[in-house]
């Protein structure tokens, strides 16, 4: 269940976040986060000044910043943060790597465009004006099998289909859908069943349901196994989001 279009965003509405299918977009403070490993590529753009990204023992000072998936990191800033979050297997993910010229290890730094991004944006046209500057959206050629199996997943991520049977159902053996996903997509299955689940979860809390509903809709087993799924991929407790006074948008 989804809403209609939503009303535009008053100029002065701080923090929020945007979910379209296969990406998200947060603009608001930074949160303490924990150390934490995502399902999906994150633009992290430091509004104010720079962000710092560790991992391990190596430190990332800048203003933009790309974390690959599957990449345990700590990201920490003072200040406002724009986040984006991209679904690997949406056409934008590749548009955006091909904006970093720079890398330091697996990290990502320097968006091209990285004067246009450091102003957030406050309303829904804002939004995707800056998501089409993040990540143009060009189209990213996937295997087709892959294509299909993750569309599935997408389409109904509170199912329990199992790698054989979505390898199945795109005529490929169980280890060759799971190497093949994994090599397409940037992302093991699991991980990306989990994206597609947090996303659904995002759109059930827009429509004005509270989070019970919301984990029961999006597949998780309850409120609290919901909970623990989006500390570890966001680094922070959905609660502590929501105290925020954070405005969920699915324009």
């Amino acid at each position: 269940m989804s809403p209609g279009v939503p009303d535009p965003l008053p100029q002065t509405c701080y923090p929020a976040v945007w979910l379209w299918p296969g990406q998200a977009l947060y603009s608001g403070p930074a949160l303490g986060l924990e150390p934490h490993s995502g399902s999906v590529w994150c633009l992290a753009v430091g509004v104010d000044g720079p962000l710092t990204v560790r991992v391990g023992g190596q430190r990332v000072d800048a203003r933009t910043a790309l974390i690959p998936p599957r990449l345990v990191h700590h990201l920490s800033m003072t200040g406002p943060l724009v986040s984006c979050y991209l679904d690997p297997v949406s056409q934008r993910s590749l548009a955006c790597r091909g904006q970093f010229g720079e890398f330091r290890g697996d990290i990502g730094i320097r968006h091209a465009a990285e004067a246009e991004l450091l102003t957030p944006p406050t309303d829904d046209v804002g939004a995707l004006r800056w998501l089409d500057i993040a990540a143009p959206s060009d189209v990213q050629i996937i295997d087709p099998r892959i294509e299909l199996a993750a569309k599935q997943v997408r389409d109904d991520p509170a199912a329990a289909a199992s790698a054989a049977e979505l390898a199945a159902s795109v005529g490929l053996s169980e280890s060759r859908f799971l190497h093949l996903f994994r090599q397409e997509i940037g992302s093991s299955l699991r991980r990306y069943r989990l994206w597609s689940r947090l996303m659904r979860a995002g759109t059930q809390i827009a429509a004005g349901h509270d989070l019970t509903t919301a984990a029961v809709e999006a597949g998780f087993a309850s409120p609290s196994h919901l909970a623990d799924r989006f500390k570890t991929t966001f680094g922070l407790s959905a609660t502590q989001l929501l105290a925020t006074g954070l405005t969920i948008r699915t324009p």
